[in-house]
């Protein structure tokens, strides 16, 4: 292998260096950096902690081999629920970035929690998310809240000062309501199986109508057993509406999640299931004198009816009715004897009419007239001219007669003709209507003979 070297001088060429300022290269490095990075999680003791009046905090976080300068500023800080020192361990969540000013590396703290919390934290989420997809937060099977329990009962312990508020503030709200306390611990090991049994106690004796399951602030390892999953089962088993109290306003536990309602506090938690008693006072003094009002209306209009009625009654009577009859009945009497008593007159009228008519026309009067002519004219007068009037009629008799005579059947059979009868008593006008042997009677001027045909001829 051989080597060979040129010392000549090399040729000049264009100077094409891209020459970075330190600005320019701090702020690429940060670019890098942060996009290299996804938001996590970092665990740590907090040293050189310092807050100045912006409201920001500056400290290093280390551990036993290194240290990183991180940053919080005051929008995310005020959000921390405790004050960090310097040794406390914690877990802070944030994203890695560098200060361009000082080309200093660090993490920029968006969360921070105690170390112990964060473990509690995870834990908590995982079992949030199961018993949510199980249904134990669903709001349509969340019961309503009575109005006006009979008796409150209350789970906590009975010397925390949770248990004094929530009897305080009933007492003030609605003293006469009963309250059953159900003392079980609420911090240390094996306190959520017992939260859980006192539970299914008071849901099981259902001797109250609503529960509160209460506990003052703290931390959220002394809030941890509310987070247990036999605590929130026992809820969601529970025959009688829960309304949790529990910690502060910031604090949410898987209780609460469970639980029918949900209050900030364990005073809150009172103010909820128990009314006001003075705006039920004023409740029912409205509600009285809203019902004396509407009595008295409702009284009003059925008095104005009753009298109505009555008057409608008084119009409607039987009796009224009889008298209205009564009266029509004497005016159709009064009518009746009026009407008899003209049509008596005018009948009595017609009867002296027809016997003044009758007397005109009484044959005792013609007779009587007739009588008086007869005295006038006379007997002989008389005679004379009845026998006038027999001539005269005989005269006429005698004319009718002849006439008679002229046409009648009899003068025939004087002139010796005869009527021919057959035996049934018709009339016999045609010979051919006769057969020999047959009865014949021929009647005469004078009686009647029988005779029997021998012989007959239609000439």
């Amino acid at each position: 292998m051989s080597f060979e070297f040129d010392f000549s001088a090399p040729a000049k060429k264009e100077d094409t260096r891209d020459v970075y300022t330190p600005s320019r290269l701090n702020r690429e490095a940060r670019a890098m950096l942060e996009r290299g990075f996804a938001a996590l999680w970092v665990e740590g003791e907090i040293s050189n902690l310092s807050r100045p009046s912006s409201g920001h905090w500056y400290f290093s976080l280390k551990d036993d081999a290194s240290q990183l300068r991180c940053a919080m500023f005051r929008q995310k800080a005020v959000m921390t629920r405790f004050t960090p020192k310097d040794g406390m361990h914690v877990q802070i969540r944030g994203r890695v970035s560098l200060y361009e000013a000082r080309g200093e590396y660090q993490f920029i703290v968006d969360h921070m929690e105690e170390a112990g919390e964060g473990a509690l934290r995870r834990q908590f989420e995982l079992l949030k998310a199961k018993l949510a997809a199980e249904g134990l937060f669903a709001v349509e099977r969340k019961r309503p809240l009575p109005t006006l329990p009979r008796r409150i009962g209350v789970i906590t312990s009975p010397t925390g000062a949770a248990v004094r508020d929530v009897l305080h503030i009933l007492k003030r709200r609605f003293c006469s309501i009963p309250v059953l306390i159900y003392p079980v611990p609420v911090q240390g090991d094996g306190v959520a199986p017992r939260i859980a049994s006192a539970i299914r106690f008071a849901s099981s004796h259902a001797k109250c109508d609503v529960l509160v399951l209460a506990r003052g602030g703290g931390s959220l390892e002394d809030l941890w057993a509310f987070n247990e999953e036999v605590v929130a089962r026992a809820i969601f088993d529970c025959q009688l509406p829960i309304v949790t109290g529990i910690g502060h306003e910031i604090d949410f536990t898987i209780a609460d999640f469970v639980a029918d309602v949900r209050a900030p506090t364990p005073s809150g938690a009172a103010e909820l299931i128990a009314p006001d008693c003075n705006e039920w006072l004023r409740s029912f003094d409205q509600s009285t004198r809203r019902m004396r009002s509407a009595l008295r209306r409702q009284l009003d209009r059925r008095r104005e009816r009753a009298t109505w009625l009555a008057r409608r009654l008084a119009q409607l009577h039987p009796g009224i009715e009889l008298r209205q009859r009564a009266q029509r009945l004497d005016e159709l009497e009064q009518r009746l004897t009026r009407g008899l008593r003209h049509l008596l007159l005018r009948q009595r009228s017609k009867l002296a009419h027809e016997i003044a008519r009758l007397r005109h026309a009484s044959p005792r009067l013609r007779l009587a007239n007739t009588n008086a002519r007869l005295q006038q004219v006379g007997q002989p007068q008389l005679f004379g001219l009845i026998r006038k009037r027999i001539d005269a009629l005989r005269a006429q008799l005698n004319v009718a007669s002849g006439r008679l005579n002229t046409v009648s059947p009899l003068a025939t059979l004087q002139r010796g003709y005869a009527i021919v009868t057959n035996a049934a008593g018709t009339v016999v006008t045609d010979a051919g209507a006769l057969h020999d042997g047959d009865l014949i009677e021929a009647k005469l001027a004078h009686g009647a003979v029988r005779a029997r045909i021998e012989r007959k001829s239609n000439e």
